[in-house]
């Protein structure tokens, strides 16, 4: 499904993060493995953390440290972000591409006056890290994988951080950024895209592992409570909604990671074409799947119309108000009023990249998912 590679922080594969050892937890696996699951009661703890009592343990998360004068119009020559007037300590997000235009590296961006921070999925780290010296030639820029210093931890605040607090990255989404376009239907936009309040706060390793003992992560909530979250705000993630042939349109990626009005970059004449000249090919949906069923379906399963193979689900979850769903990428011909099978499921779909027309031109507005 995807050539993105599995975890392998803070330096291996056997990487397991210390509140694993908590009495419940049960651990992950995929992507997420060496993190928890759920520690024992994973609706009560999706509760928590939409409500904003809990946090989520992302240490298995990549972190990359670019310092020099030259880091941020280094970047933003590279990146499909405008990031050479990036204010500190102000949160962003880009997209690394292939030639071709197709989604490589997802990141989440946050300068602090003095170098620039960057998070990424878990073992891949090491790749980016690779490829942007090969880019730097003469250029005042140091790159460094700190992946085995400093954890990320995922709490749900919309808010920047601040000078003399721990520094986050405030995750944009669904925002429309400055250049940027949606991919969305006017009416999820007049209606409003559902909200998604989210940031990673970096805290060094030691500290973390410190307080981790002290029992200050003992509110936290497990990688099935945040996938459920994210799942009902449509939040695509590298790995898991992308493989080696999504383009950012397909994911509606355009809202918060691409600025279409920037100079060249690797990729962009494919994000220009396909904005100026097209549709995606295919295009992101979320799934009410049939809740009668106890069984949710892997990533990767197959997505059925009658007989025909029309998809792949991405990522299912079970949503303490919404039940059972999932996000799938479809082809763009797959009629949006037909009822699907998603890895043997039944299921109806919410329209989240309108395959109808290109990018929309409506001024979105944020609802608000249902409260417990």
């Amino acid at each position: 499904m995807s050539d993105v590679a599995v975890p392998q922080s803070p330096t291996e594969l056997t990487y397991r993060s210390p509140l694993l050892e908590r009495p419940g937890a049960v651990p992950a696996e995929g992507p997420d493995a060496g993190l928890a699951w759920h520690y024992g009661n994973p609706t009560a703890e999706q509760r928590r953390l939409e409500a904003g009592t809990a946090k989520a343990d992302l240490s298995h998360r990549g972190v990359v440290r670019i310092e020099g004068p030259d880091r941020l119009t280094w970047l933003h020559s590279m990146t499909t972000q405008a990031l050479s007037g990036l204010a500190p300590y102000t949160s962003t997000e880009a997209l690394l591409l292939t030639p071709n235009g197709h989604v490589e590296h997802d990141l989440h961006l946050v300068d602090d006056g003095t170098a620039v921070w960057i998070t990424v999925e878990p073992g891949t780290a090491p790749g980016l890290v690779a490829f942007l010296k090969k880019m730097q030639f003469m250029l005042r820029v140091e790159v460094a994988d700190v992946t085995a210093d400093w954890a990320v931890i995922g709490e749900p605040v919309d808010a920047e951080s601040a000078p003399g607090e721990p520094l986050a990255w405030r995750d944009p989404w669904p925002e429309q950024g400055v250049g940027a376009a949606l991919y969305t239907t006017a009416e999820v936009e007049v209606e409003g895209h559902p909200a998604w309040a989210w940031r990673e706060v970096l805290i060094p390793r030691e500290e973390f592992r410190t307080r981790v003992a002290a029992g200050e992560f003992d509110d936290a909530a497990g990688t099935w409570a945040v996938d459920a979250l994210r799942v009902a705000a449509w939040r695509p993630r590298l790995g898991f909604e992308t493989d080696h042939r999504t383009i950012p349109h397909e994911l509606d990626w355009l809202r918060t990671a691409v600025h279409l009005e920037k100079g060249c970059y690797r990729g962009q004449e494919t994000v220009a074409r396909v904005h100026n000249l097209g549709r995606p090919p295919r295009r992101l949906v979320m799934l009410h799947l049939d809740g009668t069923m106890n069984e949710l379906p892997v990533t990767g399963a197959t997505v059925l119309h009658g007989t025909r193979e029309v998809g792949r689900v991405t990522t299912a979850a079970r949503h303490h108000e919404l039940g059972p769903i999932a996000l799938a990428v479809l082809k763009r011909s797959t009629p949006a009023d037909v009822q699907l099978v998603a890895g043997g499921v039944e299921a109806s779909q919410e329209i989240v990249v309108d395959a109808a027309s290109g990018p929309s031109a409506v001024v979105p507005k944020i609802r608000r998912l249902p409260q417990a």
